[in-house]
């Protein structure tokens, strides 16, 4: 009786250990999770504190000439304005925002290439190498593709599209247009320009996650430019200069990310140092 009850004791004794070890290891596990999590919110307060500092940084020499920088985005409808034609301002404070609103769209601009790295340097480390080295390019050349795109809009676009507005404004009907309505405007095309030449991308990420293949996206053609001619028609002036401007780069971009997804899913040969380690023991 008494080996069986020492034996019982042993056991119970036994069972509350392995209870206090799993309910600490629970609890360490918890709070590892718990300090990972506070860990990443940490790091992420700091990534975006340095980014809007960057931005502020940015803003301060931009606002000293906010009317100097409007004035240059305004050139595009200025210099087709007929005689007696002007902008105005309807509100109140109105010439005061509408360039410091200007002036904030070109700080972050400027600050752009810090803030990528900004999120960048936050997503690395929880990426793998081979999704690093898809990313990186990724980002860099959506954002140039998206510069040249604004740069595309105000440099080709705008001024002719507001040259065919003008023209046909009626006698007698003066062209005053308010300079909020026209940052607007601007800012939509530029971003109806910005998304259309991000095609090449769009195109090459739905080949890499296997959306579709390169050989469905050629016998696609033939809708996609239909489709980029009905996307610039809704997005352009009613003109057809405009829309040819925005439908032929956003079909030729097309072609060019069709090309680049069939460059990238070529296979790679094996070279000498990446064959398996077993090959020389099966010759």
């Amino acid at each position: 009786m008494c080996r069986i009850r020492e034996h019982k004791y042993f056991c119970h004794q036994l069972a509350l250990n392995l209870i206090a070890l799993t309910s600490r290891s629970i609890s360490l596990h918890n709070m590892n999770i718990k300090n990972t999590f506070i860990s990443h919110l940490t790091e992420l307060r700091i990534r975006l504190m340095r980014i809007f500092g960057v931005l502020l940084l940015g803003f301060i020499p931009c606002a000293f000439y906010a009317r100097e920088l409007y004035t240059m985005l305004a050139q595009p409808l200025l210099e087709n304005l007929p005689q007696g034609g002007q902008m105005i301002a309807t509100e109140v404070a109105t010439p005061f925002f509408i360039p410091m609103k200007v002036a904030m769209m070109a700080a972050f601009l400027i600050t752009l290439p810090h803030t990528l790295y900004q999120i960048w340097a936050f997503v690395a480390p929880g990426l793998y190498s081979n999704e690093r080295r898809l990313v990186f390019p990724l980002v860099f050349v959506s954002s140039a593709l998206f510069f040249f795109g604004m740069a595309f809009s105000f440099f080709g676009a705008l001024p002719l599209v507001f040259e065919f507005i003008t023209q046909f404004a009626p006698q007698g009907v003066a062209v005053m247009t308010d300079i909020s309505k026209y940052l607007d405007f601007v800012l939509t095309m530029f971003i109806a320009f910005g998304i259309s030449f991000e095609a090449p991308v769009f195109v090459v990420v739905l080949v890499k996650i296997g959306v579709v293949s390169v050989k469905k996206l050629k016998d696609m053609r033939s809708y996609v430019l239909v489709g980029a001619f009905v996307i610039s028609a809704v997005i352009t002036p009613p003109d057809i200069v405009s829309q040819f401007m925005l439908a032929v780069p956003l079909y030729l971009l097309f072609e060019v990310g069709i090309l680049a997804a069939g460059f990238l899913s070529k296979p790679r040969p094996i070279s000498d140092h990446q064959q398996p380690a077993g090959s020389d023991k099966m010759e």
